[in-house]
């Protein structure tokens, strides 16, 4: 029998989901409280075969994922996509490179350098977000040069060293909605619209989930997505543009709670098929 380790930081919707989808598939499950564990590799026995880590904290998320692989124990998502993931300048850089459409951006570290690439966007609006970051936080959206000045200003001051890395995007006109796809092994198999009167869709902020269908055209940028990303289980968040999908960015532990409803579809499932599509083929 195998035993699927879900690596949490506390119990929401989708581990109890997870838990349901294994117990349901006769999978052993373990719950693991990576807040109460002792990361000491000459006293930590692993008793599972494969983990899914399901932190709300992307730092303790981290360190478990790299503590696992280095006794040889797979983990999903690897620790090179969540890292790829979390840092939403590396995602750019992965997407760019790729040759995906994503919004224009930019990484500085001083007002000076900020202007100049707003300057270069072709002026305001523009995005200002934390490199890393979820759930819409700490997004601003930027009208004039007063505004920026001042949000960097704060920054500065008050921030932490990740927040005096100012990340600055293009502000993208779109519909009152956006499009989140999930994606496990690079298929996307469900995806919903966020719709929201706010520019900020997430569904955490206030948004609401409807059914997407899944085009060719999001099949398609989802495949290249997952295969710029490293692969596994990703969330991807998607403008509709005029001149077609951008991906704004990806997410490597997905929430779900409120997709599986309006999509029909057990992402819960999927992600269990997945996982046990590993640990069979590490026993062939």
């Amino acid at each position: 029998m195998f035993t699927l380790a879900i690596l949490h930081s506390t119990i929401r919707t989708e581990e109890k989901l997870l838990v349901a989808a294994a117990r349901n598939a006769g999978v052993s499950v373990k719950p693991v409280d990576i807040r109460r564990q002792v990361f000491d590799p000459r006293r930590f026995a692993p008793d599972f075969e494969l983990a899914l880590e399901r932190s709300v904290s992307t730092v303790k998320g981290d360190y478990a994922i790299a503590f696992l692989e280095a006794l040889g124990v797979p983990v999903v998502n690897s620790l090179r996509v969540a890292r790829n993931c979390e840092d939403k300048f590396q995602t750019s850089l992965l997407l760019s490179s790729a040759g995906i459409p994503t919004p224009r951006f930019a990484l500085v570290f001083s007002p000076e350098q900020a202007l100049e690439a707003v300057d270069d966007f072709g002026g305001f609006p523009v995005v200002v977000k934390p490199p890393f970051g979820s759930w819409g936080r700490l997004l601003a959206k930027i009208n004039d040069r007063d505004a920026l000045d001042a949000l960097l200003e704060h920054k500065e001051v008050l921030g932490t060293p990740p927040q005096k890395a100012f990340y600055i995007q293009e502000f993208v006109r779109k519909p009152d909605r956006d499009i989140r796809a999930f994606v496990v092994g690079g298929e996307a198999i469900c995806a919903i619209y966020r719709e929201s009167a706010h520019w900020i869709t997430n569904t955490a902020r206030g948004g609401t989930a409807r059914n997407c269908h899944v085009g060719v055209e999001i099949r398609e940028v989802c495949r290249r997505v997952s295969e710029a990303i490293g692969g596994g289980l990703l969330a991807v968040d998607l403008f509709e543009t005029e001149g077609g999908l951008t991906v704004n960015e990806v997410n490597h532990t997905m929430e779900f709670r409120n997709s599986e409803e309006p999509t029909g579809v057990s992402i819960s499932g999927a992600i269990l098929d997945y996982c046990l599509g590993i640990l069979r083929g590490r026993r062939c």
